[in-house]
């Protein structure tokens, strides 16, 4: 993947990224690419949101309770009839497939990420 062009320090931290918690997955049948469908609390700050993930390397059960990350003031997007409202995010590999960034275990809900 080639380097993306150069956007100064300033776009960069406008993006608010959050540590949450995933609280729910459901399936996504109607989306075009297999995904999973996250509802995740980012805390009192933010408060609860939704996701379209494609995700699917990951069971249901490896999700749920899992710390993440989101970046959660880039707007919405509307995704088969569903309301996406954050960026959960995750190194992409060659292939496509997202791994979710690991937070650690004394990272809080909420939490900025800086």
């Amino acid at each position: 993947m080639q380097l993306r062009p150069e956007v100064g320090a300033d776009h960069f931290f406008a993006v608010d990224m959050r540590v949450g918690r995933v609280s729910a997955v459901d399936p996504f049948p109607e989306a075009r690419k297999p995904a999973w469908k996250l509802t995740v609390d980012f805390g009192p700050d933010v408060g609860v949101k939704r996701t379209s993930a494609q995700v699917t390397n990951y069971s249901a059960e490896e999700l749920l309770d899992r710390l993440v990350v989101g970046a959660v003031n880039l707007g919405t997007k509307r995704i088969a009839g569903f309301v996406s409202e954050f960026l959960v995010l995750g190194a992409l590999a060659p292939d496509g497939t997202v791994h979710l960034l690991d937070v650690p275990p004394a990272a809080e809900v909420g939490w900025p990420i800086g």
